[in-house]
């Protein structure tokens, strides 16, 4: 299953900045592992905000909520998820 996943970190402004770093760090091995593991496809920063978009390809619901949940710096998102379907117009 296909899901379009908008993230919007906000983190404290007064966040001990060695949990930040260490947090941020954890973030981005965390990400880059699902990416390797092919349920993360793609990964688009949203020019000008602490935010991305992301397209998952999970086997259901549950799996893209786990995913989620295990996210070190969810605590201090904003998330939108978008289930995707096939467009009868697409050519790929």
């Amino acid at each position: 299953m296909l899901f379009a996943v908008q993230m919007t970190v906000n983190l404290p402004p007064d966040m001990d900045p060695e949990v930040r770093v260490s947090t941020i760090a954890a973030e981005k091995e965390y990400a880059q592992r699902l990416q390797r593991a092919g349920e993360w496809l793609y990964l688009w920063r949203c020019a000008g905000r602490y935010s991305n978009l992301s397209i998952f390809d999970v086997t259901d619901n549950d799996r893209l909520n786990e995913l989620l949940w295990g996210l070190p710096l969810f605590a201090y998102m904003e998330v939108t998820v978008t289930p995707l379907a096939h467009h009868p117009s697409a050519i790929g």
